[in-house]
């Protein structure tokens, strides 16, 4: 397969929209220590950016394309991996990040937290805590 630095395919590239672009980069970048890679567009209409390996492509709402803040419902719940999540958790906290699960850890073996952006897109920070057999929490496996 052909590297493209432009477009990661070692992954999903979820697509979020933002009604005011500029203002989710600084968001995101001060809360969530996101990093910038691109943005395209006089004014800008999109934007990459980037926390530890994962990417996420940004852009601006348009025709066909809301934000959960402008349909007044959640559209999707985003989980992110961080290494250090208690830092990660106490940052957005501290930031006033509108915490809407504290820290913790699940039942199936992750330490997380539920947190709402500035436009009401729902992220979840986790990390791997112990190793869980979903049957041991009550999922029932694929008979594949």
């Amino acid at each position: 397969m052909i590297t493209n630095r432009s477009v990661p395919t070692s992954t999903i590239l979820p697509h979020i929209v933002y009604c005011d672009l500029d203002q989710a980069i600084v968001w995101l970048t001060s809360v969530f220590g996101f990093q910038e890679h691109y943005r395209y567009g006089d004014p800008a209409s999109g934007a990459q950016m980037q926390l530890g390996g994962i990417s996420v492509q940004l852009f601006r709402a348009r025709e066909g394309y809301s934000s959960p803040s402008q349909l007044g419902a959640a559209t999707q719940s985003l989980t992110i991996f961080v290494e250090d999540v208690e830092a990660h958790f106490a940052r957005s906290k501290a930031s006033g990040a509108r915490i809407v699960e504290d820290l913790h850890e699940t039942e199936y073996g992750e330490l997380q937290y539920g947190v709402v952006d500035l436009e009401g897109h729902h992220w979840l920070f986790s990390r791997h805590a112990r190793d869980v057999a979903p049957e041991e929490w009550g999922a029932i496996p694929s008979k594949r």
